[in-house]
């Protein structure tokens, strides 16, 4: 079991590695025995992390989405512009998914904690954008006429991106639908579009 206090260095370290394989190769085809060989570290020491497989697999999913809205919200930190905000915000959810291989994203979908984890993050960005349209809004940088259902699809849209449906339908990767998803509200808010 997991101890519950922090990490050491070394355990830092493994999740970090893992983070980068899995975001590289997916998660669900490899064993303990094959993780531990690809770190170079024991078993015991992977059980350190996580008591079993799959709850390393939605440690290591948790890990990097946190990781990534951590830098996301950086990104938009001091942005009191509400196009530059969402423009930098979506941009920032683009390239942290533009790092997952598509391996990573389908074993995701079809692993059910970690596609919870993505989903926790997408009602989180979802939310986010409906800040910034309204602050938007108050700014008089969006126009108010339907903004709240606006914001309300753009959530629907963060929704249906992370679902795989957007992906399916359009054939693009998830990093590109955000992309898509910017143009589309900067160019449906914003007064001067």
């Amino acid at each position: 079991m997991r101890p519950t206090g922090p990490r050491t260095r070394r355990q830092q370290a493994l999740l970090a590695e893992l983070e980068e394989l899995f975001l590289a190769e997916g998660f669900v085809s490899f064993t303990l025995d094959d993780l531990a060989a690809k770190l170079r570290c024991s078993k015991t020491t992977l059980y350190a992390l996580a008591p079993s497989k799959e709850q390393l697999a939605t440690t290591v999913v948790a890990h990097y989405f946190k990781g990534a809205a951590a830098r996301i919200e950086a990104r938009v930190a001091g942005i009191d512009d509400a196009v530059s905000a969402v423009r930098t915000y979506l941009a920032g959810v683009s390239g942290e998914l533009d790092r997952a291989s598509a391996a990573f994203l389908a074993d995701v979908a079809e692993f059910e904690p970690a596609s919870a984890v993505y989903a926790f993050n997408s009602e989180a960005a979802a939310r986010r954008i409906r800040q910034f349209v309204a602050h938007g809004v108050a700014q008089g940088a969006f126009r108010d006429a339907h903004a709240d259902a606006i914001a309300e699809m753009a959530g629907i849209l963060v929704e249906a991106i992370q679902s795989g449906a957007v992906g399916a339908r359009a054939r693009t990767s998830d990093a590109e639908a955000f992309e898509a998803l910017a143009e589309l509200l900067l160019g449906g808010l914003r007064r001067d579009a």
